[in-house]
């Protein structure tokens, strides 16, 4: 798609979620999430819930917020709020329909939520990698981690579920093994 027709990220309001929902279970048929998981990330931290705007149609989605460190939360489950303090800023999803892969969106949004999370004094982002999107997630500076305690979790995301964390403030985050290619 030519990156011209993209017009930006926009911050995510009620009104999308029933896109946003269509999205993610287009692009994401097998990891569904109740529409409740989506209102709640947007209630909590509607400052990391984004849109990607192209008029007509919205093309891409992303939920983040801030997080403990070395965690993930538990796949369609509601978090009832957000831990206080963070140490990390978890990027929940990032969703783009096909007609906007390829455009810059992508590491685009990425690039703007570790601004944010620098903002919030966050030392980490964090994220689980699903569909064999590490690889992207490398390019966006992220390694994987490995966090034994986080096992279970990360069973339930399918079996090439990697955990994935990317340093804001290096040598501030704990003690995970981390490496940059798996």
């Amino acid at each position: 798609m030519n990156s011209s027709l993209i017009p930006g990220w926009r911050t995510m309001t009620p009104g999308d979620l029933p896109s946003v929902l269509a999205i993610a279970d287009a692009v994401h048929p097998d990891f569904p999430e109740d529409p409740a998981i989506f209102a709640e990330r947007l209630a909590l931290h509607p400052e990391g819930c984004r849109v990607l705007d192209h008029g007509d149609a919205i093309l891409a989605y992303v939920l983040s917020h801030p997080w403990a460190a070395e965690s993930c939360p538990p796949l369609n489950r509601l978090i009832g709020a957000l831990p206080a303090p963070a140490a990390s800023y978890y990027i929940h999803d990032l969703a783009l329909l096909p007609t906007a892969r390829g455009s810059g969106a992508a590491p685009a949004i990425v690039a703007a939520l570790a601004e944010h999370a620098a903002r919030l004094g966050l030392p980490a982002m964090s994220l689980v990698a699903v569909n064999g999107s590490a690889g992207f997630w490398r390019r966006q500076g992220f390694a994987e981690a490995r966090v034994p305690a986080l096992a279970e979790k990360l069973a339930s995301y399918g079996a090439d579920a990697r955990f994935m964390v990317r340093d804001l403030v290096p040598g501030l985050r704990p003690s995970a093994t981390v490496t940059s290619a798996s």
